[in-house]
């Protein structure tokens, strides 16, 4: 019936979570999972490893000190695209009871493979004013990898803002988007392990206010992004914008409907030289500000906005069109796309049935993946035509998660649950395209 059958990659008695992309290593030697078995459960997992796509071999290279019901939690961790390097969601350290693992309580640590064992904290945090520019007060999560590798995008909620909102009706824990790269930052007392040192500078890139205007393109919320090309687009004037950033931006319309739409943010080649201001650190009263450099611009202005479930946006290799879920007219989501610098929205597929998963380009350009009618199914961009790779999967061995390309665009690995002697556990198979 299929062209090729799925192969089981892992049998271990536990979960192997699949980050939404980015999990397989540059060479496609090792795809990267975390232990969770269940996609709520990063505060109780303990454990980053992998899966060689060869051998089936597994092995765990990072473990949580410490880890209790309450965290500190690791999870959806991605590769490098250039380096044996992944990046994962690392609960605050002091995790316990009265302080456990949170939106606000978590950052990103990377691991080399040849150093297992050894966290590397990217971004640096820093609680106690007065704040340090290029160190964040929160949580960064859902890290992304530009495709050069050297900048690292994600969302954020801040936890000093959070704290305020809690005694001051005027603020509100907005949740925003960010990006880091190469430039060490050190902070004060990382004898509190609230705090640490970071490897890389990072800033905000995403202007959130609490009370977007009607009609506006004012946003209370910027989340689930993702670089644009993998070396940019081309803009309108034919110039090359090299660096970009595509997320999902909740405006009102005049009614005071919210509703999510796409912007874009070009990031300046200078940015690791630029001179920021003070405020970028944000103060015991402010959250960090945007920097100057950054304009945000909707590209976007539909009646429903974007549409389905939870998925981070993406995009063409070269950069040329960002992909999102969106429903047709018929109220099914369905896959649309839209170029970087405004115009016109396509839609790309056109099945009997929605979407029910995130999205993933193929490296090469040609297929988007997701799951719908519980089967693994890609999408030929250029001509709509959709192929089930898998048979349609029934309870409890049901899929769940993302569809993620190898980088040669040979494979694809995804997830689904498996009963054995032992119980129901999250297993990652792979499939030749």
């Amino acid at each position: 019936m299929f062209d090729k059958e799925p192969v089981q990659l892992t049998f271990s008695n536990f979960g192997h979570t699949l980050n939404t992309g980015q999990v397989f290593s540059s060479d496609n030697q090792w795809i990267v999972f975390d232990t969770r078995n269940n996609d709520g459960d990063i505060k109780i997992t303990g454990s980053i490893g992998l899966v060689n796509t060869q051998t089936a071999e597994e092995k765990i290279i990072y473990t949580v000190p410490n880890q209790t019901v309450f965290g500190p939690g690791v999870g959806a961790a991605s590769f490098s695209p250039v380096a044996n390097r992944v990046i994962f969601i690392h609960g605050i350290r002091n995790a316990n009871e009265q302080k456990p693992y949170d939106f606000t309580r978590r950052t990103g640590v990377a691991i080399d493979l040849e150093n297992p064992q050894q966290p590397i904290f990217m971004d640096a945090r820093q609680l106690d004013a007065p704040f340090t520019p290029g160190a964040l007060r929160g949580g960064t999560h859902a890290h992304s990898w530009s495709g050069d590798g050297q900048m690292i995008s994600f969302t954020y909620n801040d936890e000093v803002m959070a704290q305020l909102a809690k005694t001051d009706d005027s603020v509100k824990d907005l949740r925003t988007i960010g990006l880091m790269f190469p430039k060490k930052v050190s902070v004060n007392d990382t004898a509190n392990v609230e705090n640490n040192h970071g490897e890389m500078f990072s800033i905000l890139a995403a202007e959130v206010v609490e009370n977007p205007k009607l009609g506006t393109d004012e946003i209370d919320k910027a989340f689930d992004e993702c670089w644009i090309g993998k070396d940019g687009y081309v803009k309108l004037d034919g110039s090359r914008q090299k660096k970009a950033i595509a997320y999902q931006g909740n405006v009102r319309d005049e009614k005071g409907n919210t509703i999510t739409e796409i912007f874009v943010v070009d990031i300046p080649e200078n940015i690791a030289s630029l001179g920021f201001g003070a405020d970028i650190a944000g103060t015991t009263r402010t959250r960090p500000a945007v920097p100057s450099e950054l304009k945000q611009r909707r590209i976007t202005f539909s009646k429903k906005g974007v549409q389905g479930p939870r998925h981070w946006l993406r995009s063409s290799p070269d950069g040329a069109l960002i992909f999102f879920l969106a429903e047709d007219d018929k109220g099914l989501a369905q896959v649309f796309s839209a170029s970087p610098n405004g115009g016109e929205v396509s839609q790309v597929t056109n099945n009997a049935f929605s979407v029910a998963s995130p999205i993933n380009i193929s490296p090469n350009g040609l297929f988007v993946s997701y799951i719908a009618d519980q089967s693994v199914f890609i999408t030929a961009i250029a001509t709509g035509k959709s192929m089930r790779l898998t048979p349609q999967y029934e309870a409890p061995e049901q899929l769940n998660g993302a569809v993620v390309w190898s980088n040669d665009s040979s494979s694809v690995a995804f997830n689904r649950y498996v009963q054995s002697d032992n119980g129901v556990f999250l297993q990652i198979f792979l499939i030749e395209i």
